[in-house]
């Protein structure tokens, strides 16, 4: 990582085993989002979990939604845009719902 321990504002883990490892990266008061932040079996595709994730943490950023959708969808093919999307909104609402 090229953030030094400590100093992390915001983490994204995808791997379980990782938590604890990175942990030690976010700064006092800083927000880390597991795995286990968004519930799987709600995903329609497993393999969303990270843009949940990413999701998750758009709520807490200043960007908007729109762009988060425009960069998901230039990194992947069209027949996966529906389902990131739906991913992405997973993750966006249940951040919403924690707050």
């Amino acid at each position: 990582p090229m953030i030094p321990w400590g100093e992390a504002d915001f983490i994204v883990v995808c791997a379980p085993s990782e938590v604890e490892v990175v942990r030690p990266f976010l700064k006092a008061g800083g927000l880390m989002i597991p795995p286990d932040f968004v519930d799987e079996k709600q995903l329609a595709n497993k393999r969303s979990l990270n843009v949940a994730l990413l999701g998750a943490l758009s709520h807490h950023l200043d960007i908007p939604e729109a762009r988060w959708i425009e960069a998901i969808n230039a990194a992947l093919p069209p027949h996966l845009h529906e389902v990131n999307a739906k991913a992405f909104k997973l993750g966006r609402d249940t951040a919403a719902a924690r707050r």
